[in-house]
């Protein structure tokens, strides 16, 4: 009998999640699940593809404001995700609103409403939101009224652990840029076979994640997010969910090498665990003290707020 590719053995350990806007990819991969961001629908508008789609979209809401108008545009783009997919898509809430509860809860209440006035039912769409202190008061009181969310952007334990205590349907630790940060810090001195595969710093982070998760019986779920390699995700097998990028998608697809079961939910129950909990001050004074994350959550969400203002450019025009 040959080997499974190493999408088909992921498959048997992991929820397997495509991170792209480019809805037209996903069917060879069967995803469960598909998440986008704003970086990733500006890169697929652009694309001859979808381009019509954006443009057909702001024709038929020429009139409404301009941020009313993006939101009909990611919805659209969820949309069509969701005939694709058979689970969850996840749409983001624009980023300038990081630092804003009010704004991030108006705002996901318009795109769930935008999702089911198409007949599309909550439970099937994730609100995106930065793992701001802000972001995560924000997503605590959707999911009080039912609204699910995944807490985006994450790269600290104490985001984590405050987006647990704050009962989130689910997180995106970002693998990938932390251990872009880590290596830029090291310089000539980095040895990436030293660390790599289970030594990866995003790999340790999420790891660190998924066992007090699982040791404590916190029910929100650990997505893997921005993978840089193969390693890294073989590294997380066995991880609630991961999310991937088409082209890692290509290349597991493309392998037979063995995926062996690297997170194990009943062994991290049983360790040696102390339960942390962060009040907002505990909780600002973590993040501040971890180079890290406070660099990487800032950068990321000015990047994703500069592709959100480009969108926002390409509407205008199109709208003129």
């Amino acid at each position: 009998m040959t080997q499974p590719d190493q999408l088909a053995q992921l498959k048997r350990l992991t929820t397997v999640v495509a991170d792209t806007g480019n809805f037209k990819q996903l069917a060879q991969y069967a995803p469960q699940d598909a998440t986008t961001n704003p970086s990733l629908i500006l890169k697929a508008v652009q694309q001859p593809d979808y381009a019509p789609l954006l443009a057909e979209t702001v024709a038929a809401h020429k009139g409404e404001a301009l941020d009313s108008i993006v939101d009909q545009v990611l919805v659209r783009f969820g949309r069509e995700i969701l005939k694709v997919v058979p689970g969850r898509v996840s749409t983001e809430v624009d980023a300038r609103l990081s630092f804003d509860t009010a704004a991030t809860i108006a705002r996901a209440h318009r795109l769930i409403g935008l999702y089911e006035a198409a007949g599309v039912k909550r439970e099937r769409v994730l609100i995106k939101v930065a793992s701001t202190w802000e972001g995560i008061r924000a997503a605590e009181q959707l999911e009080r009224e039912g609204i699910r969310c995944n807490l985006t952007l994450l790269f600290a334990f104490c985001q984590a652990v405050a987006c647990g205590d704050a009962k989130v349907q689910l997180i995106s630790p970002f693998v990938g840029r932390i251990y872009d940060w880590y290596k830029k810090a090291a310089g000539a001195q980095w040895d990436e076979a030293a660390n790599a595969g289970a030594n990866d710093p995003g790999v340790k982070s999420v790891r660190a994640i998924f066992n007090h998760y699982k040791r404590h019986g916190v029910a929100t779920e650990v997505m893997g997010a921005s993978f840089r390699n193969v390693g890294q995700i073989v590294a997380l097998a066995g991880c609630d969910l991961l999310t991937i990028s088409p082209e890692l998608l290509a290349t597991l697809q493309a392998s037979a090498a063995p995926v062996e079961r690297a997170l194990d939910a009943a062994a991290a129950a049983k360790m040696d665990l102390p339960a942390v909990h962060y009040d907002e001050q505990r909780f600002r004074w973590a993040l501040n003290e971890d180079a890290m994350a406070t660099e990487k959550l800032a950068e990321g969400i000015r990047a994703f707020a500069a592709d959100a203002a480009k969108l926002d450019r390409l509407i205008e025009d199109l709208r003129k």
